[in-house]
């Protein structure tokens, strides 16, 4: 009997495949079985990707998801390809560390329209009979620890980070009716490209107090990563419209 924390035959579409949590994503998924429809704007970067799976239906679709009017084009070309859809990962993100003073509405715009917007539109299509498989499906959102607890100069990205905890809320409800469970995961710092970058920017003071910040030390994107197989899994059938907080501790200080 297979053991129930696997993705065995399930169709994956996965939003900022190219780097980071995404990229790790896309490997355990295709470890755990599943075929992954890889997204996002750098098409050399997904190939980076694609080429770290194990054999799978996986699919390649360089696409900016910000171009809205692009998305269901996106989902029907998954769909055709690989198969109905049966999972959902919006891992893409963009972070933004800049004082209030200095913020100027195209910011806050530009936050919201990748971490939330794009991520809610394609919810939206994917849920739609003719995409979505007949057993349904579950869509994870990676929101962010920042989205509960706040931090000093990233107001623009708390709250575009807060509002996916909060429209996910709505949506599990709303789509249940066709089988589907909505949830978003919350991490702390996670060793990432982005994040070693911003790491690099700060003295060792200011470093440090941000590794302290997490009991078990920074997150890797494993550790999201498995996260959210478990969510897309069936071990997970019970779970909806919750947050699931993968943060090292850094929320309960």
């Amino acid at each position: 009997m297979n053991p129930i924390f696997n993705l065995n035959n399930k169709n994956v579409i996965l939003t900022g495949a190219s780097s980071g949590i995404g990229r790790q994503c896309a490997i355990i998924f295709s470890q755990l079985g599943a075929n992954v429809i890889l997204i996002a704007r750098n098409k050399k970067r997904l190939k980076e990707t694609y080429n770290k799976l194990e054999k799978g239906n996986h699919l390649i679709i360089s696409q900016d998801i910000i171009d809205y009017d692009k998305l269901e084009e996106v989902v029907n070309t998954a769909v055709d390809k690989i198969g109905r859809i049966s999972g959902f990962v919006h891992s893409a993100g963009i972070e933004m560390t800049l004082p209030l003073r200095n913020m100027q509405p195209p910011y806050y715009e530009k936050m919201f329209s990748i971490n939330v917007i794009s991520g809610f539109e394609l919810a939206k299509i994917i849920s739609k009979k003719k995409y979505l498989n007949k057993e349904g499906a579950s869509f994870v959102f990676i929101s962010s620890v920042m989205g509960i607890v706040g931090q000093s100069g990233k107001v623009a990205y708390c709250s575009s980070k807060g509002a996916l905890i909060s429209g996910i809320r709505a949506m599990a409800l709303e789509l249940t009716k066709k089988n589907i469970r909505v949830n978003c995961i919350l991490p702390g710092v996670v060793e990432t490209e982005m994040s070693k970058e911003m790491l690099k920017k700060l003295s060792e003071e200011s470093k440090r107090s941000i590794i302290d910040m997490h009991p078990l030390g920074l997150g890797k994107p494993e550790d999201i990563a498995n996260a959210c197989a478990f969510l897309l899994s069936d071990a997970s059938k019970w779970i909806t419209g919750t947050n699931l907080i993968v943060d090292g501790g850094y929320s309960v200080r």
